[in-house]
């Protein structure tokens, strides 16, 4: 995305502001929230209707924009392969585990009538293929599609940040591309049943390197290009006024007979608006000095606490959620209850693979990284 300097001088630079820990926090709780109250029952309908749902995938784009801000913030502190190592290692130990958990609660928890989930889908979603191809390759866990979209997005940083296309009038060009060419692609996505309607490889190929996503990573990297004074105020708005029109364009799914895929009725607009308001709040939060200095110290610690463990809820809220969902419904449950111990048993079972496995498998994997780096310094001096 783009190779940094430190910014050793700017206030704030690498100390935990509660802004943002409120924004993550806030940010999970959004995805949680929708898929409690509202894809729950869309997907599994015999669960009771909801008095009050959140009908919005507002979340997980979200996450996805601070995602981007802070892979750039880091970017320039170590090496690239460091600094590429230590996304690789915060990811996917917390996921390779999540994984199994996520096919033992369907295999012994879920209902008959949801099937059961065959030993393939283990390695299936061990790969991440399900974006590829979601009929052929399901995720046991739907929220798992952002993982493979953040891999991807932490090697092109780093690989980027070895070449001029890190910075300067490259970097700004490769910006508007990756806006652009999604935006101008999109609607030959957006046509299923239509008789122009592109081969499956190329379906594939969009989705499966989410294409149509690519305006909420690039609306990352121009916030903080912006709130560290490398790119100027009215570029930065034009930039992301594209990201919004690119979030609106993907707001258009296809109509009931396939081919109708411009109509009103099927464009959540409050949906678009609040992503782009939620990219409008991630630009202030990383404008500010001391974003959320104001917040009371009980409270900065629990944010700090929630947004610690945040990728943990994100991993293992939506499949067991709605297994338990469903049980306490058949034991009498009403949605106040389901919802509410979706919730409460996400944040558990976060916190334990945040304390269990994310946080001790990436400290042990990072001293692996520095032993060898230093093994291979030492080769080199001795060499030289």
């Amino acid at each position: 995305m783009v190779a940094p300097t430190p910014d050793r001088g700017r206030p704030g630079s690498r100390r935990r502001e509660p802004g943002w820990d409120v924004l993550r926090s806030g940010f999970v709780l959004l995805v949680v929230l929708y898929h409690a109250t509202y894809l729950g029952p869309v997907l599994h309908p015999e669960l009771l209707p909801r008095r009050y749902s959140f009908d919005h995938q507002v979340g997980a784009s979200l996450l996805l924009v601070i995602s981007a801000y802070f892979a750039c913030a880091t970017l320039g502190r170590h090496s690239p392969g460091r600094y590429w190592w230590g996304r690789v290692c915060r990811l996917l130990p917390a996921f390779l585990v999540a994984v199994p958990v996520a096919w033992t609660v369907l295999r012994l928890g879920a209902p008959a009538e949801w099937g059961t989930p065959p030993s393939r889908e283990l390695w299936i979603n061990w790969l991440m293929l399900g974006n590829w191809d979601t009929v052929r390759f399901p995720w046991l866990d739907p929220a798992f599609w952002t993982l493979p979209l953040q891999l991807m997005a932490f090697t092109a940083a780093a690989v980027l940040s070895t070449t001029r296309w890190g910075s300067g009038r490259r970097l700004r060009v490769l910006l508007w591309a990756m806006v652009l060419v999604p935006l101008l692609l999109w609607p030959l996505r957006a046509r299923p049943g239509d008789p122009a309607e592109p081969p499956e490889w190329y379906r594939m190929v969009i989705d499966g390197f989410g294409f149509h996503r690519l305006h909420l990573f690039v609306a990352g990297i121009v916030i903080w290009l912006w709130s560290t004074g490398r790119t100027r105020t009215a570029h930065a708005i034009a930039l992301l006024g594209m990201c919004g029109i690119a979030q609106w364009l993907h707001a258009f799914v296809p109509g009931p007979d396939g081919v109708v895929w411009l109509d009103r009725d099927h464009v959540d607009l409050a949906a678009v608006a609040m992503v782009c308001a939620g990219i409008a709040l991630v630009a202030l939060v990383a404008r500010l000095p001391r974003p959320g200095a104001w917040t009371p110290a009980p409270l900065a610690a629990a944010f700090r606490w929630l947004a610690g463990i945040s990728y943990g809820v994100y991993l293992m809220h939506q499949t067991a959620g709605y297994v338990l969902m469903r049980r306490l419904q058949d034991a009498g449950a009403g949605p106040l209850v389901q919802c509410t111990a979706m919730l409460a048993t996400a944040v558990l079972l976060g916190w334990l693979l945040t304390r269990c496995v994310e946080r001790p498998a990436h400290a042990a994997l990072m001293r692996t990284w520095d032993r060898w780096a230093a093994a291979r310094d030492t080769r080199e001096r001795v060499n030289a």
